[in-house]
């Protein structure tokens, strides 16, 4: 039995050796297109809604952190999506997380699925808790640590630069 568990685990690390380096890439799918919808559905409901509540938490310069927390959304939700300069897209896309996961979601608790009751109009749910929250951070921290992954804009511009024949040529002459 013992044979046949370690051929199984052989095959297992045969495949996930593989495969592994693929895995940054449904990550970096699901977290940028999250924070992109997220950011988009603010700009679609009217960004003035968005900073009103801002405004009603307290929050100093409601417009100004309104406006910030949108682009932040959008354009590291790109960035992340595509995979470039995740690391840096990654500072501002967390801080805009625990923001939210400290002054909105906490009082909640965790679980971010709060069914209420079911009707004829469907499911009722309460407010979120921080769970999606620390999800988010823990995708973006994997995306950091272990990188962005194939066809990815970060994996791009990290191969090195194959110079063309005619520039190995004039390199060759001088």
């Amino acid at each position: 039995m013992n044979i046949q568990f370690d051929r199984a685990m052989s095959a297992h690390a045969r495949i996930t050796s593989k495969l592994g380096r693929y895995a940054a890439v449904p990550l970096r799918l699901i977290v940028g297109y999250g924070f992109m919808t997220h950011g988009y559905a603010k700009i679609v409901h009217g960004p003035e809604h968005f900073i009103n509540i801002l405004h009603a938490l307290g929050v100093p310069a409601p417009e100004l952190m309104g406006w910030a927390s949108i682009l932040v959304e959008l354009i590291g939700g790109l960035a992340v999506l595509v995979g470039a300069f995740v690391p840096l897209a990654s500072v501002p896309l967390a801080a805009v997380l625990l923001a939210a996961m400290l002054t909105i979601h906490l009082p909640y608790g965790f679980s971010s699925i709060k069914l209420q009751a079911v009707t004829a109009a469907g499911a009722q749910f309460g407010p979120p808790g921080y769970e999606l929250d620390l999800v988010y951070l823990a995708c973006l921290t994997s995306l950091v640590l272990g990188g962005s992954g194939p066809f990815a804009v970060d994996s791009i511009l990290a191969r090195p630069r194959v110079r063309r024949k005619e520039e190995v040529r004039a390199a060759l002459v001088d």
